[in-house]
């Protein structure tokens, strides 16, 4: 009886593997589709922008050519009052040499008014056609990402399915705060790579594109235009190793997080402005991989909120290492906030708090943070050391 128990159970967790398998296969096509629109969106996108680039150049050449036009105008009209009160002193040739020139210059000066109105209309409608392309490509994006967490919650549960079925609701709880972690983490580094890096160099191809134009009309203004283009291409390098540093610090690896995190906050201080005092008690010791990665990315995280919400002077960082445990603190003089208010609403995800808190969770430790409008912000975290 036990036996056709354990086969029966066999079975159906068997059957369960291969529903699961079947919807992560389900789940990639979809996602790969999601993000073929995704791309296709973001392509579109960068043909509009090059169009409308295109139509400002035209309808500036067209309000260069109709101011000579009507200028020209001016003067005929001039003319034709001139010879219009003296019929007696010119010929008739000139006199119809002034009405058609006149009415020549007047029928080109509506021509370009008309022609530059539709140049007009059609730039509203490739902008609004660009917002809706954005959108799309934003709203694909966004799709994907979520179908990635489903897809990564589900594989995470391919292993060691016995184990989880017995303690569900415990095991579920935890893989999807390591996944919102996760997720969270990818979430911020596609922003910075499509707000940095990708946006410069579709920027780098609209200028080349416009140089090659420039080598047929003005090869002159190429020199320049290619000096710019290497002032992007050096910033947007410098955009990809911030965001390569961010990603993993090689001070980490190599010396460990006190050290990383020296290194790491003199060089925030000198990008943002701020005063930023460092102190250490203890004896450094290397830790974990992984806690030393969590700690770094805390203290991160906490500076990062410093500059964006605090409007701070000051910030002093405190890190104190036993044993047992690993204690830090972020303390600022800036504007501060209500907690209570914060974490209850939307806005504990700009700080990144439930982010930090989660983390701590992860790692089994205390969180502290102690903070009113108008006083500052003190953040502090205790995570026990396993070695």
């Amino acid at each position: 009886m036990g036996e056709m128990a354990r086969t029966i159970s066999h079975s159906g967790l068997t059957s369960l593997d291969l529903v699961i398998r079947e919807t992560v296969k389900t789940l990639e096509n979809g996602r790969e589709q999601l993000f073929a629109v995704s791309e296709n969106a973001r392509n579109e996108c960068t043909r509009l922008e090059g169009s409308l680039l295109e139509i400002d150049r035209q309808m500036a050449a067209i309000l260069e050519e109709l101011a000579e036009v009507q200028a020209n105008e001016k003067e005929a009209q001039t003319r034709v009052a001139e010879i219009t009160g003296n019929f007696e002193l010119h010929t008739e040739a000139e006199i119809k040499a002034a009405y058609e020139r006149a009415k020549e210059l007047q029928i080109k000066s509506t021509l370009l008014k008309e022609r530059y109105d539709q140049l007009e209309h059609k730039k509203k409608e490739l902008k609004t056609s660009l917002v809706r392309l954005r959108e799309t490509a934003e709203k694909a994006e966004g799709m994907v990402s979520q179908v990635g967490v489903v897809m990564d919650f589900i594989r995470g549960n391919l292993k060691d399915i016995n184990v989880r079925l017995e303690s569900l609701q415990q095991r579920q709880q935890m893989g999807l705060q390591v996944i919102r972690a996760q997720e969270e983490e990818r979430k911020r580094v596609a922003r910075e790579i499509h707000d940095g890096p990708a946006q410069s160099m579709a920027n780098v191809v609209l200028r080349m594109e416009f140089c090659e134009k420039l080598m047929d009309m003005d090869p002159e203004k190429v020199r320049g235009e290619l000096q710019e283009l290497k002032g992007i291409v050096r910033n947007t390098l410098q955009d990809i190793r911030k965001i390569i540093f961010d990603l993993r610090p090689m001070a980490l690896d190599d010396l460990g997080v006190v050290p990383a995190l020296k290194r790491y906050i003199e060089d925030f201080r000198e990008k943002n402005d701020i005063n930023i005092e460092m102190t250490f008690y203890g004896r450094e010791t290397r830790l974990e991989p992984a806690l030393e990665i969590a700690l770094f990315r805390l203290v991160q995280e906490a500076l990062h909120n410093v500059v964006k919400h605090a409007n701070a002077s000051n910030v002093k960082v405190v890190i104190e290492m036993k044993p047992e445990w690993v204690k830090a603190s972020v303390e600022d003089d800036g504007v501060g906030f209500d907690l209570e208010q914060v974490l209850t609403s939307h806005a504990g995800t700009k700080f990144g708090l439930i982010s930090m808190k989660e983390r701590i969770d992860l790692l089994e430790g205390e969180i502290d943070i102690d903070t009113r409008p108008g006083r500052g912000t003190k953040i502090s975290f205790l995570v026990p050391v396993t070695r």
